[in-house]
């Protein structure tokens, strides 16, 4: 075992790119849910937005085309759970896994041509940490933009929902659609728009693994993120910012676990492998006392009285 051989820098930056998928999906439900409204097809849309993201740019050489596909078919497949539960009023649980499973199916689908096929690089920078090593070697960490992105949009939505007039309108339909409606309010309209943004989010989510973090397309490579995202906004209480602060808390554990096994710890990989849903789930029982940030409405249907 030698510890010694994981460098700090290297971590750090490791852990922000295993951690922006599921920001990017976390953040795009927290909308959702801060709307009235309970989406838990997030791992459907993920994967869909993945193979989506990916088809588009083996075919058309361009990474950023595929992550406008992932976004699209994210929102794409996010708009028939809105026109089944805010039009049809179907069950938005029963709507929403399956959300799940038909995503799950079409991206098997969709991608059983595109096994083993590399896409398109995606454009990093690297930051490189020079190291007094006997050779003089230089590690260089490598990040991409969406990285950051991810965290402009958490502090994005964070303002829009805290201080801008939509954002306002948009926790009062979730607070009381009823209310929101006697005012004038276009609930329905608010609400699919809300649906709309939150699958574009988890789509660009799942691009993210197939193009950049992995990147290769396998089925199923989401691997529970989606479900681990739906957690995440419960955990962070609604509030953007500590839902950055929970996906970073998965990637370090996610990261972590690969580390120490690559340093030769003593600890089947099994335990090591299921660590970070342990302990997301430790964190979300403590947190789920407090759910002070819960919208009043999350997961009711809403009848127009006129």
């Amino acid at each position: 075992m030698d510890l010694s051989a994981i460098n700090p820098f290297l971590l750090l930056c490791a852990i922000l790119v295993s951690a922006t998928p599921l920001l990017f999906a976390a953040v795009g439900e927290l909308v959702v849910e801060k709307s009235g409204v309970l989406n838990l097809g997030v791992e459907g849309m993920m994967i869909t937005g993945a193979i989506c993201g990916f088809a588009i740019s083996v075919n058309t050489g361009s990474p950023w085309m595929g992550l406008l596909a992932a976004a699209g078919g994210g929102a794409v497949l996010s708009l028939l759970f809105a026109l089944l539960t805010q039009v049809a009023m179907a069950n938005q649980v029963a709507s929403g896994l399956s959300l799940t499973l038909f995503g799950l199916g079409l991206s098997a689908l969709i991608g059983q041509g595109y096994q083993g096929i590399k896409p398109p690089e995606f454009p990093t920078f690297g930051v490189v940490v020079a190291e007094a090593t006997a050779e003089r070697a230089a590690l260089v960490a490598r990040l991409d933009i969406l990285v950051f992105a991810a965290i402009a949009l958490t502090a994005a939505v964070w303002a829009f929902l805290k201080y801008s007039r939509a954002g306002l309108i948009l926790r009062a339909v979730g607070e009381s659609h009823d209310a929101a409606h006697a005012l004038g309010y276009k609930v329905v309209r608010i609400r699919v728009l809300a649906i709309l943004f939150g699958g574009a989010c988890a789509g660009l989510g799942g691009a993210y693994i197939s193009l950049i973090r992995v990147p290769q397309w396998t089925e199923g490579m989401t691997a529970g993120i989606g479900w681990i995202a739906l957690a995440l906004v419960v955990f962070a209480n609604w509030k953007p910012w500590r839902a950055l602060l929970g996906a970073w808390l998965f990637g370090g554990v996610n990261v972590l676990q690969l580390n120490l096994q690559a340093a030769g710890v003593d600890i089947p990989a099994e335990y090591l492998g299921m660590a970070p849903y342990v302990i997301t789930i430790i964190a979300l029982v403590i947190m789920s006392s407090d759910r002070s940030g819960a919208p009043a409405s999350i997961g009711r249907p809403f009848h127009a009285s006129s």
